[in-house]
């Protein structure tokens, strides 16, 4: 399962975000810095309001939502790239995530300590992103004088190694992160060996208040997170407000909802977070739908149809014969497998389709 790992710096509210995240008080919350040490990990269900479309269609009553994993990664401060604070192992477990949700305090309370003295979300961003860049150029030059040594020797992936290093070096040199260096399919399948911390792609989470869960438009924090987001990383950004969110872990739907609409929402921003975390780590879903159960499948975007077989047995995959495949818009539409049957709208497909987010599928193997 892939992870997304929550970082920022100390009392931000990752912590609360990610017992939001969990329904959960499995992290502790508290208002002083490194309250987190070790991380805490959790599965979180993907919110997907196809299911239960296709729960009324399959006639079921088991429903098995996608998930993704989630770890609470201890706060950052400056230096860390140079073991200060919990530097080392921050940046240790960091290395073990496949994308970064970068939690950002985008509200002013006088009651919840800031390391840094006063709300600047920008600043923060920059403060983490500095301590990654620094520890990924020590990486660098680190590897780039191993694969010198090699290079001299005429080996061909020593060769292309020092090629993408002395590319990727002076663009951390000038601040700037792996994920925004312009790279070829080949030097970007090379890089992954690196396993560069400012190359994993992030999302950033803007931390408002409750006043400003409504219409966050208004908060300049968040707007100006956004652009910088976009700007200078090319990166996404969503809204959330971890302290409502975690008001609720202890109530039902149906006091969540009427607790939610207090505040004129219908949800705090977290649903929007999970989705834009399973998206960021290039993943979609496909569907099996049928009496038995209605099941949500994992799979990386560009999967063909016998890998996307093999996420439900290995055998599907050895053995995979076709694919019968309709999409959930027209099966929704139609409402039915006989209708969609009827209308043309399923289909057999064999083993280079791609399969698409949303797909219905059910699969023909033969081991």
């Amino acid at each position: 399962m892939l992870r997304a790992g929550i970082v920022g710096l100390p009392n931000v509210g990752k912590s609360t975000l990610f017992n939001a995240l969990t329904r959960s008080r499995k992290a502790e919350a508290a208002n002083y810095p490194f309250c987190t040490i070790d991380p805490n990990v959790g599965v979180v269900s993907v919110p997907d309001e196809r299911l239960a479309v296709l729960q009324t269609i399959a006639k079921t009553k088991v429903v098995i939502p996608a998930a993704i994993e989630f770890v609470d990664i201890a706060g950052l401060v400056a230096g860390a790239s140079k073991g200060e604070g919990l530097g080392n192992q921050f940046l240790a477990n960091i290395r073990e995530v496949d994308a970064i949700v970068h939690v950002v305090r985008c509200f002013v309370d006088d009651d919840v300590i800031h390391n840094m003295g006063a709300v600047d979300p920008v600043r923060d961003i920059e403060v983490i992103n500095t301590e990654l860049i620094l520890a990924d150029i020590d990486a660098c030059a680190k590897r780039l004088e191993k694969a010198q040594k090699k290079a001299r020797g005429q080996d061909k992936e020593a060769i292309a190694e020092v090629a993408l290093l002395e590319k990727t070096i002076p663009h951390l040199d000038a601040g700037k992160p792996a994920n925004t260096l312009e790279l070829d399919d080949q030097e970007r399948a090379l890089m992954r060996s690196f396993y560069l911390l400012s190359a994993k792609p992030v999302l950033y989470a803007c931390n408002v208040a409750e006043s400003d869960i409504a219409d966050p438009s208004r908060n300049e924090f968040v707007a100006a997170v956004a652009r910088y987001a976009r700007e200078h990383h090319d990166a996404g950004s969503t809204t959330i407000c971890a302290k409502l969110e975690s008001d609720l872990v202890d109530l039902g739907p149906d006091e969540a909802r009427e607790y939610l609409k207090e505040y004129g929402v219908t949800d705090s921003g977290v649903s929007a977070l999970i989705r834009g975390a399973y998206a960021l780590l290039g993943l979609v879903t496909y569907f099996t739908a049928g009496e038995k159960e209605v099941r949500a499948w994992t799979i990386k975007r560009g999967w063909k149809a016998p890998q996307a077989a093999g996420v439900i047995h290995t055998d599907f995959e050895k053995g995979f014969i076709k694919a019968e495949v309709v999409s959930y818009e027209d099966l929704s539409t139609l409402g039915s497998t006989a209708a969609a049957r009827d209308a043309g709208k399923y289909r057999l497909e064999g083993k280079e389709y791609v399969f698409k987010d949303g797909d219905v599928a059910l699969f023909r193997f033969n081991v």
